[in-house]
């Protein structure tokens, strides 16, 4: 067995995690943390200068969540929010090791297949109900059971087969297979430990009504409005990544909805919510200069935002095609326009920071109008009257589906792209949906859209690329190219079972060089997550995934 205490470097991912970094020139912040020094309370906790316990802090959204159940919904608005009501029972930290939390240990079988996880005695639900392993295995077999619809947390347990609770503190957890990604998936909130009480009692309204072990307890949620909760006063196991390991400092935490980025923007300026996420670009160089106002980065590790060609719909099917676009878009042009250099652009469907990144990829690929042409030329489009390509009387059209509200200027992206295909003779038919998922996973009725996702393990390839990850027949999915390609499964499915990171990185460089020389996907750019907060705000922090985290906010004193 392989004991997580002394040797755990062996059971789990050795990521190369981008260090979390204030934007320069913030003030005199060092950190993702907001960088201030830590004096003590006099109740001995680790705090900021000045720091008051006590108070309500706003964060304001740039969207609405959509249901706050971990093992059904998959958003990120939503892991904004979760992560605060659910702990999971590993953490994992910017340097990628795994660290203990909600289990204190852990063991793995030689042959990858069998964890035992070691759980701690001291906690309990918001619900007043004991966390043990009887509630561990009834998460884990509740995300598996297709009644519950889980979204993305089954994809996340990956090859699991069962679970035992051992003793009343000691869970087993049985895999079909070796999954490398284990141990990482675990720390995610979308694993995050719902109670099993509240679960049997709400079902499908848990979403409304979440009950976890974490630092804050749920109170209320006003649609499109706000979601409030309130500090859990029995906390005292935070994670590593939390200097305050007890019960949070403020009082209450209230996720603010504010969608339209000026307002707020503007609300963070005038005092009105504490802090607000998605800065715009165009904000930066103020905010800098605003002395009421400090500005916190980190990467959001995973999937850059990535466009897909749907592959059931000729002529996408046909590689020339896909090369076509893929040739004609300028991508470099779209990002430093919207952009503003405050984005990166992406060259692979992973980000940097992830486990097995393939920078070979970097500069490779440069627009080509005139081979595009060629291409299409070869396939018999040629153009019409009206410039765009026809054949068989049929024009040459694609239909993008993107989402309202216009999330980090994709929208734009949309239309930048629609000018740049124009050119090359390709009409892009533009379809804005305030909910895409019956276009995209029930109908299927797109031709190109965008995806992004946050993971801190190369195998989320596997959610996008593997043909089980198609939607189809009312089956929920991710896989948008509707690609089967049996080498991609095979390369996806060697990299969940080899344990050894150096031989799955090679794996995994593998299968992004692929992609793009295939144009199954079109990454675009790597998200920094930025956020706006007063400078009265301290201790915000972020996860190794890029994700705001709360147990060491205070709120300096006037």
């Amino acid at each position: 067995m392989i004991s997580s205490r002394h040797n755990s470097h062996k059971a789990v991912l050795i990521l190369i995690a981008l260090l979390l970094m204030i934007v320069s020139g913030c003030g005199g912040s060092k950190g993702a943390t907001g960088g201030a020094d830590s004096p003590s309370y006099e109740n001995g906790k680790t705090g900021q200068p000045s720091a008051a316990p006590g108070g309500t802090f706003t964060y304001a959204l740039a969207g609405s969540p959509s249901g706050l159940d971990p093992n059904v919904v998959p958003a990120a608005l939503d892991y904004r929010v979760m992560r605060s009501i659910y702990d999971s029972l590993v953490v994992q930290l910017p340097d990628g090791t795994i660290k203990p939390w909600l289990a204190e240990e852990w063991t793995v079988s030689q042959d990858g297949k069998e964890y035992t996880f070691k759980l701690r005695k001291d906690v309990k639900f918001h619900d007043g109900t004991p966390f043990n392993a009887v509630a561990v295995k009834a998460n884990f077999d509740r995300i598996v059971n297709p009644a519950t619809k889980s979204r993305f947390a089954v994809t996340l347990l990956g090859p699991y087969e069962s679970s035992e609770a051992v003793d009343e503190h000691t869970v087993k957890v049985r895999l079909k297979s070796p999954y490398s990604a284990f141990l990482s998936s675990l720390s995610q909130a979308f694993l995050g430990i719902v109670s099993p009480a509240a679960a049997e009692k709400h079902k499908d309204q848990l979403t409304k009504n979440p009950v976890g072990t974490g630092p804050f307890k749920f109170v209320s949620w006003t649609e499109n409005s706000a979601v409030t909760l309130q500090r859990n006063s029995d906390y005292k196991w935070a994670p590593e990544l939390a200097a305050n390991k007890g019960a949070p400092y403020i009082d209450k935490l209230v996720f603010k909805i504010i969608p339209e980025e000026a307002t707020r923007i503007g609300s963070v300026q005038s005092g009105q919510v504490s802090a607000g996420e998605t800065v715009p670009p165009q904000n930066f160089v103020a905010l800098k200069k605003d002395p009421n106002v400090q500005l916190f980065q980190a990467e959001s590790s995973g999937i850059p935002y990535t466009l897909m060609l749907n592959q059931d719909h000729a002529p996408w099917n046909e590689l020339q095609a896909r090369k076509a676009v893929q040739l004609s878009i300028d991508f470099d042009a779209i990002v430093k326009t919207l952009y503003l250099g405050a984005y990166t652009r992406a060259w692979s469907p992973l980000t940097p920071s992830v486990l097995g990144y393939n920078a070979s990829l970097e500069g490779a690929l440069k627009p080509d109008p005139e081979e595009a042409g060629r291409l299409l030329d070869g396939l018999g489009w040629t153009k019409g009257g009206d410039g765009i390509r026809e054949k068989n009387g049929k024009k040459l059209t694609i239909h993008y589906i993107d989402a309202s509200p216009n999330r980090e200027k994709r929208n734009d992206i949309a239309a930048m792209i629609q000018q740049q295909l124009k050119k090359a003779g390709i009409a892009v038919e533009i379809e804005i949906l305030a909910d895409t998922t019956t276009a995209l996973m029930v109908k299927g009725t797109n031709d190109l859209v965008g995806v992004s996702n946050v993971s801190g393990d190369p195998d989320i390839l596997r959610s996008f690329f593997h043909s089980n990850a198609i939607p189809k027949d009312g089956k929920w999915g991710h896989n948008h190219t509707h690609k089967s390609d049996p080498k991609v499964d095979a390369w996806l499915e060697e990299g969940l079972r080899e344990q050894d990171p150096k031989k799955r990185a090679e794996i995994y460089k593998q299968v992004q060089s692929y992609l793009i020389e295939n144009a199954y996907g079109f990454p675009v750019y790597v998200f920094p997550y930025t956020v706006a907060a007063g400078k009265n705000v301290s201790g915000l922090k972020f996860d190794s995934l890029g994700y705001p985290l709360f147990y060491d906010v205070s709120l300096k004193k006037p």
